[in-house]
Parts: C-alpha cells; sequence; structure tokens
C-alpha cells in the first residue's frame, strides 16, 4: 500500500469520522428540540399529568438518539441488518451486564402505569424524603427539605414502600404541651384552639381540637390537632409552639384563686398528741 492509497483511506474516513461527529451533535440537538415539542405539546392539553409529560418527552428524546445512533454506524459502512443480527446473538449478555439499567426502565413505565405520586406531592421512599420533582426513564428526582436534589433509580423507588403525604390533600398535625397542675389549663387551651380557628390555612371541618391526654403530680399533657395541606401542616405546627412556647410545665402562668400546693418544711411537722392507753388491772 503506497502513500497515496493512505492518503485516500484517510480522506475517506476521516470525512466519514467528521460526518458522524456532525450528524452525532445535530441527532443530540434534534433529540432535545423533539423533547421540548412533546412536553410543550402535552402542556397545551391540560389533561396529561406533568409526571406522564416528562416520562413521554424522554421516550421521544431517547427514540431520536437511536435512530441516529444508527444512522452513524451505516454511515461506517454497517447494515442495519448487521445491526439487528449482532444485537440478537448479545441479547443475553446486554440483558445481564445492563439488567439494572432495564429494571429501571421496567419500573418507570409501572411508576408512569400506577402513578402512585405526581409532581409536587410530598414522599417518603426508600429512607428520602423530599418534594417529586420529575420522573425520567431511570431516575426519580426528589428535593429535600434543604432544597438538595436526590436522584433515586426507579427500580429502588418501584420497590420499596412509598409513602405519600400529600394524596389525600390534607395532613392531621399534632402538639402537646405540658403544664404545671396549678396552671391556666382552659386559658392556655382556649388560647392555642383561637390561634387554629384564626388561621385560613387550618381546616374548620374537621375543626382543630385540644384535650388533656396525660396527668400526673407534677404535670399535665394537653394535645393540640388539626388539619391542613401536607405543604402548609407543618408551618401551621410550627406557629403554633411559637405561639404556646411560653406555656410550658416552667413558665405556664397560675390558674386564678389557685394556691401552689404547700409542703410543710422537713422538721416543721410536729407530732399529733396521743391519748394515753389505761394500764391493765392485773
Amino acid at each position: 500500500m503506497n502513500i497515496e492509497e493512505l492518503g485516500n483511506l484517510f480522506i475517506l474516513y476521516g470525512l466519514n469520522i467528521l460526518y458522524a461527529l456532525g450528524l452525532l451533535v445535530i441527532g443530540w440537538w434534534i433529540a432535545s428540540f423533539v423533547e421540548r415539542i412533546v412536553l410543550r405539546a402535552l402542556a397545551a392539553t391540560h389533561r396529561v399529568d406533568p409526571t406522564v409529560a416528562g416520562f413521554l418527552g424522554s421516550i421521544a428524546r431517547y427514540g431520536v438518539l437511536v435512530f441516529v445512533g444508527v444512522a452513524v454506524l451505516q454511515r461506517f459502512g454497517i447494515q442495519t441488518t448487521s445491526i439487528i443480527a449482532v444485537l440478537g446473538a448479545t441479547s443475553l449478555a446486554i440483558g445481564l451486564a445492563l439488567q439494572g439499567t432495564l429494571s429501571n426502565v421496567a419500573a418507570g413505565v409501572m411508576l408512569l402505569l400506577f402513578r402512585p405520586f405526581k409532581l409536587g406531592d410530598q414522599v417518603e421512599v426508600g429512607g428520602q424524603a423530599g418534594t417529586v420533582k420529575g420522573l425520567t426513564l431511570f431516575t426519580t428526582e426528589l428535593a429535600s427539605g434543604d432544597n438538595i436534589q436526590v436522584l433515586m433509580p426507579n427500580s429502588k423507588v418501584w420497590g420499596a414502600p412509598i409513602v405519600n403525604k400529600s394524596a389525600y390533600g390534607a395532613r392531621k398535625f399534632d402538639f402537646s404541651l405540658e403544664l404545671k397542675p396549678d396552671a391556666d389549663i382552659e386559658g392556655v387551651m382556649e388560647e392555642g384552639l383561637s390561634f387554629l380557628r384564626q388561621d385560613a390555612r387550618v381546616q374548620q371541618e374537621p375543626g382543630p381540637s385540644a384535650g388533656i391526654s396525660k396527668m400526673a403530680l407534677d404535670r399535665v399533657e394537653i394535645v393540640f390537632s388539626g388539619w391542613a395541606s401536607a405543604s402548609e401542616a407543618g408551618a401551621v405546627r410550627g406557629e403554633l409552639i411559637q405561639k404556646l412556647r411560653g406555656k410550658t410545665r416552667t413558665g405556664a402562668p397560675a390558674r386564678k384563686g389557685a394556691d401552689p400546693q404547700k409542703r410543710p418544711a422537713a422538721g416543721s411537722a410536729k407530732p399529733e398528741p396521743r391519748e394515753a392507753m389505761p394500764l391493765s388491772q392485773p
């Protein structure tokens, strides 16, 4: 093989490589463009859940990339029939190597069909808690309480118990408070109930409640309960705690007309006199 033939091969394969790179860049852009078009079209209908729309957009994007990959291989003389034959012969090896990835795709389809949650729901799954931000072909995205991105494989999400705190719209919150026995218990209960009844975020049907849950010699425990949306229940509970933080067992005001229980000082108690027992006669 002379220098001229080497030059021709270099030009031929060099042009093919440049063509393939250009095709990959253009194909990547087209895939992203198609994904955006699908998302906009589904969003315009207002009848498709955002979770479903994101999943379908992801499928459209990867579908375009598959066609681009096949076109690049054909540019180098690899026929489609050969590609199918190779994939068929190595399907078992690919399945074993990518069983985790394929299980994520299958789990993503199951999550899409059964929809145990939607975008914006507050969930706990696989030891992670947060707000659902997205569902793709391979992962589920959560935003934790401190706004940290959590990406979980779909297979882990589908295989774990899913606690959806937003499934039923409203969520119950409780707050317990310990008071001294001589504190104005009824006044504290009325103050807390008044705060909950006036807060527009708290549902009035069923309305908030308060009651005594425990009683002891040195303390009385009362519990406030109410219902609010899952996204606001924590904030309402926190504001109630802030409202009643001065009413704890060490700082609650005494009930009007109630005197603290007095105990005699040590050594000050005098023994009661006892009547003398008459001596028995012999």
